[in-house]
């Protein structure tokens, strides 16, 4: 009988939805989050040997996604316009909703209430989202130095530039502010979005963060604690 995998851990990250997430790990080079064992897995024995490696692979589920059949994707750098085959893309649409992530090992907390529990940075999993596998990346192996990278070659991400009033920067303190910034100026917004008057709102650690984009300008407009 064919065994179904089941989560090993689940992942806690300051986006409570999908909407703002960057679209690849490693963009945000800064962005925290935290890997917490299931409890079958809370065994210092299991992270044994981690605290050599810099990097992780993760391979995660799209939790949030309906599982497709689809063989073409839109891919958002592509403006959502153009199709390509599903499996040239990192589309998150994808046959199985499973998907693969490099992630830096920011630390290792062996003795927590949780078990061990690894913090990294650069990741793009939603809080909550289930882990089903870990791997250490091996650079002898793993990188692959001067490899295509296809239609990304040709279009390059266009970042936007992110205005902060002073009254609203206030409410983060300044690293958590420094990732906010670089987070939003990847716009977040769906691809075809282009309404200047628009105000988005993005769920970001505890908080939901208010902007509008005019060209290539996103104003942060209001900040408001989430009601839990």
């Amino acid at each position: 009988m064919k065994k179904m995998i089941e989560p090993v851990a689940f992942f806690r990250s300051p986006f409570s939805t999908k909407f703002g997430i960057p679209r690849q790990s490693g963009i945000v080079e800064d962005l925290g989050g935290r890997i917490v064992f299931e409890p079958s897995f809370r065994n210092p024995d299991a992270v044994r040997g981690m605290e050599g490696f810099d990097y992780l692979w993760l391979v995660w589920g799209f939790s949030e996604n309906p599982d497709t059949h689809n063989v073409t994707a839109r891919p958002p750098l592509l403006g959502g316009n153009m199709q390509m085959g599903v499996f040239a893309t990192r589309s998150s649409y994808r046959p199985n909703g499973l998907a693969l992530s490099s992630v830096r090992i920011d630390r290792i907390d062996i003795d927590t209430p949780c078990g061990p529990v690894v913090h990294v940075l650069g990741a793009d999993l939603m809080d909550g989202t289930p882990i089903y596998d870990i791997k250490p990346y091996l650079p002898y192996v793993d990188c692959h130095a001067g490899a295509r990278g296809g239609f990304t070659d040709a279009n390059p991400w266009q970042t936007l530039h992110v205005v902060v009033p002073e009254e609203l920067a206030s409410c983060f303190h300044s690293a958590e502010l420094e990732t906010l910034r670089k987070v939003l100026s990847l716009d977040p917004r769906p691809r075809y979005h282009d309404d200047a008057s628009r105000v988005y709102g993005m769920p970001y650690s505890g908080k939901d963060i208010r902007f509008t984009v005019d060209g290539d300008v996103l104003r942060v407009v209001g900040v408001e604690d989430l009601q839990h």
